[in-house]
């Protein structure tokens, strides 16, 4: 395979966690990875993993990094085959404290992000009937009190993968999601917000909950997400695979 063959993958987020292990399980498979995130560091040490790991320091709740990162990914590549709209933003928000403020900020990364990085990302893959796969959450469809806002953008994230589906369709572009469930990551300090003892509690909580009794690696997640990128995947379309550890059934 030539070098102008070879997929090129673009994932948001992908300076750690889910993000950084998908970008690795894709490169070791042939590919070439640009990875997105706002810490520069974070993804110098990310693309140090593997030398056909690339990245951009860009943020995925930020209009303008939209075109500018697809752009930048079509400049080095010529191509793209692959998006993972991986980046997510979350709080625990109780109802009481909301304000508009911190609603846009979730709905901004969650939503509108993944929006427009697809628009733009859009004229490319259709030259390639490439595949999209977002990333969600177990809360994505199943409520928790205090995180109203976190799953309801997660939910809009789910509804937009299958209307996208049935859009892209007729171009050859298939659309799918991971919802991922409690992920050793560290959404829960950074993303979250939450003190290590309140994350450590919170972590507690939900080894209790999940049936298989641990929460997930991120190699859980990222294998789920390489293989719907794949031709495994070839005949799956429009889904919502939910990969946590039992938790969406209890």
């Amino acid at each position: 395979m030539s070098s102008s063959d070879t997929p090129v993958v673009l994932i948001t987020g992908g300076g750690a966690g889910i993000g950084r292990a998908a970008a690795r399980r894709f490169a070791a498979q042939g590919a070439r990875v640009i990875i997105t995130g706002r810490r520069q560091a974070a993804l110098e040490a990310a693309a140090a993993d593997h030398p056909a790991i690339g990245f951009v320091v860009a943020d995925a709740g930020q209009p303008a990094d939209a075109e500018r990162t697809v752009q930048t990914v079509i400049d080095r590549q010529g191509r793209l085959d692959v998006l993972v709209n991986n980046a997510g933003a979350g709080a625990i928000l109780p109802l009481a404290d909301a304000t508009a403020e911190r609603i846009r900020e979730i709905f901004d990364v969650n939503v509108v992000g993944p929006s427009l990085l697809t628009r733009a990302a859009l004229p490319h893959l259709k030259r390639t009937r490439g595949h999209i796969v977002n990333v969600s959450s177990t809360f994505g469809h199943k409520a928790a009190p205090a995180l109203s806002h976190y799953a309801g953008s997660k939910a809009a994230l789910e509804l937009m993968t299958k209307c996208w589906a049935l859009e892209f369709a007729p171009d050859g572009i298939r659309v799918n999601a991971i919802a991922a469930g409690p992920t050793d990551t560290d959404f829960l300090t950074e993303r979250m917000q939450l003190s290590e003892a309140q994350a450590e509690a919170v972590r507690e909580h939900e080894r209790a909950r999940i049936p298989l009794a641990r929460r997930g690696s991120p190699d859980d997640v990222a294998a789920w997400i390489v293989t719907l990128a794949s031709s495994a995947g070839a005949w799956v379309t429009g889904q919502v695979i939910t990969v946590d550890g039992g938790l969406d059934a209890t």
